[in-house]
């Protein structure tokens, strides 16, 4: 018999999307789907990154829908409440919460396998990746390299302006010798990307069990050998050193990382960070200098940027 599952969507801005993404990360969620107005704008620059496309995104014209699925039990009132609280203080992060409505429907369980799943198609990012839905077909043309993700299971899809950034980011610094740390890794998106782009070694490491979790069994869709998932923090369980580093969270925590990532940067080692608000730039850039990086690069997408250092 099939169950009803409940559906919490919060309507808020372009800019705070991935934040609200991690908001239901936060809570026992079950799946999550994002429409943005702001991927109809990228599609429009970008006709070739993009071999399908949801029609579903026209009808979002401005700011971002996200919505999250969960199973009726006693905890998914407290999940409500923190979801509410945490769209109220959006603003007290910098970042424009939208209309900032949540609304709390039920849902058919067929139902809810069609809506979430039918938001994520193949997606062309940079020259060579490919991010592909387990459940998708999809040809590989030329070059170029398909990172396979289950997109419900947690955070990073590639959708993202700050994913892009990062993954173009690596796909222009990993070296075949590379040695790659991902922290915060989310679904493992990055790991899998410098990976599948030739690094010798990448450990991927996050906070969150339930992202530790997933990003595992990310990586085992895609076969891949030379990637360590480990549960913690970069400080207290990665050993050794890397050619690159690679956060996509948020400003303050980068400027947190900053002064201790070096200890695991090889000499001329790239920090690639990215989750950064345009506001925050200049603080990131400013800690990036104190801290002895030279900045090789800073690049905007929306209203949001990467940067990257180099440890000189």
């Amino acid at each position: 018999m099939e169950k009803d599952w409940i559906e919490i969507t919060v309507v808020t801005s372009s800019e705070a999307s991935d934040v609200v993404s991690g908001f239901f990360y936060n809570t026992g969620v079950d799946g999550v789907s994002i429409l943005d107005s702001e991927d109809v704008a990228f599609k429009k620059k970008n006709p070739s990154g993009w071999d399908y496309f949801d029609e579903n995104l026209l009808k979002v014209k401005e700011g971002a829908i996200i919505k999250g699925y969960y199973k009726e039990d006693d905890k998914l009132q407290e999940y409500i409440e923190y979801i509410k609280e945490s769209v109220e203080k959006l603003p007290e992060f910098g970042f424009d919460k939208g209309e900032g409505s949540v609304y709390v429907v039920k849902v058919n369980e067929g139902d809810w396998e069609n809506i979430w799943k039918q938001y994520y198609k193949p997606t062309k990012i940079g020259e060579r990746i490919v991010v592909k839905p387990i459940w998708e077909p999809y040809e590989v043309k030329n070059d170029e390299i398909v990172v396979e993700l289950d997109p419900g299971m947690a955070f990073g899809t590639g959708t993202h302006e700050t994913t892009r950034m990062c993954m173009k980011s690596l796909e222009k610094y990993t070296k075949k010798d590379s040695t790659v740390f991902d922290i915060g890794t989310g679904s493992g998106i990055l790991a899998i990307s410098a990976a599948k782009l030739g690094a010798k070694h990448v450990v991927a490491v996050d906070l969150d069990p339930v992202a530790v979790d997933s990003a595992k069994k990310n990586v085992g869709y895609n076969n891949i050998s030379n990637i360590e998932v480990l549960h913690g923090d970069l400080m207290e369980v990665v050993n050794g050193k890397a050619e690159i580093v690679v956060a996509n969270i948020i400003a303050d925590v980068i400027i947190f990382l900053v002064e201790g990532v070096k200890e695991f940067l090889n000499k001329d080692g790239y920090f690639i960070t990215s989750g950064i608000i345009l506001a925050k730039v200049d603080e990131v850039v400013e800690k990036f200098k104190q801290c002895g990086f030279e900045i090789v690069e800073v690049i905007r997408d929306g209203e949001w940027a990467c940067v990257i250092g180099k440890n000189i």
